[in-house]
């Protein structure tokens, strides 16, 4: 990692990816071979936005490490945070970014922060500004536990179970299927695992509706395929999720039923693993037949979430 303080925000290099998912790998085989390691120290989880797996996933994590985790919904429990510089706070908002973030910084030895984007301003939510917020002013370690333009602890256990499944395969034909969806999504899920997947050096075929395209930082070296069936023949692997258009920002120009993956999508692709970082709408994203049958991996990501945090975490410690 390439910050003083070992920030972990994102992919980094092939090197560093390899050993984070060697790390994880043999945590899983025995979650609590280094309970000794964080004794003492704390990691503060501050949630911005709702959660579920990563939540939960980085808790165990600390804990297998022997670290005391405390989670803060600064959205419900926390003060409104002022987020600009020189803002004069007369309005809704209570506590300013460098005071709560200097004080965080103070009480833990590390944090794990998770802030989603607006989706109405790009420059700020490519600039990953709130999350940015709590880099510049806590003055300790920060893990991103999905900012505005990355969710890189998903796209590590995404690794994790890809390095699981490749059953022989030498370099896998990755797919990164969009699908539908009633709300305008973040593409962060979608920008990390492209970063992850590439810099891996795995073939990564990216397929969507014309409009859709993402970030081209994140996607250099993938294959963009329109049409859904000729990107999805032969694959190995094949990611599925929502996002809305970044070009026309935070808008959803389509909800075609048709992008919604079934086993009648794959009848070229007979040995596909399908992949999604939930939630998941049922029937809308994702059949059930695909997510309840001998294809889907989404339980087995879900349960990786863990040991990638606690590789990281244990990156971090050493």
């Amino acid at each position: 990692m390439n910050s003083e303080l070992n920030h972990f925000t994102k992919f980094e290099s092939k090197e560093l990816g390899s050993k984070l998912i060697e790390s994880a790998l043999s945590y899983k085989a025995d979650p609590r071979k280094d309970i000794s390691k964080g004794t003492g120290k704390r990691i503060g989880c501050i949630f911005l936005n709702p959660s579920l797996r990563t939540r939960v996933s980085t808790q165990l994590a600390a804990q297998n490490l022997g670290m005391e985790p405390i989670v803060l919904n600064m959205d419900k429990e926390g003060w409104a945070l002022e987020m600009k510089e020189g803002a004069i706070m007369n309005k809704g908002t209570v506590e300013h970014i460098k005071d709560a973030a200097g004080v965080l910084g103070s009480y833990f030895d590390m944090l794990a922060i998770r802030a989603f984007p607006t989706l109405t301003n790009r420059e700020e939510d490519i600039n990953d500004f709130a999350f940015g917020q709590f880099v510049k002013y806590s003055g300790k370690p920060v893990i991103s536990l999905e900012s505005a333009i990355r969710h890189p602890l998903q796209s590590l256990a995404d690794q994790i179970t890809i390095q699981e499944n490749l059953e022989n395969i030498k370099k896998p034909k990755v797919v990164l299927t969009w699908a539908p969806h009633i709300k305008a999504i973040p593409h962060a899920v979608a920008n990390s695992f492209a970063e992850w997947t590439l810099g891996m050096g795995h073939d990564l075929t990216i397929t969507h509706p014309e409009g859709y395209e993402l970030d081209p930082m994140f996607t250099q070296g993938a294959k963009i395929e329109h049409d859904q069936s000729r990107a999805l023949e032969d694959a190995d692997f094949v990611y599925v999720k929502n996002w809305s258009s970044f070009n026309d920002y935070g808008k959803i120009l389509s909800t075609d039923p048709k992008w919604m993956l079934t086993e009648r999508h794959l009848k070229n692709a007979p040995d596909a693993k399908v992949m999604h970082c939930l939630p998941v709408r049922r029937n809308l994203e994702l059949s059930d037949e695909i997510l309840d049958g001998s294809r889907s991996l989404v339980q087995r990501q879900a349960e990786n979430r863990i040991y990638a945090a606690q590789s990281v975490i244990s990156h971090i410690l050493g």
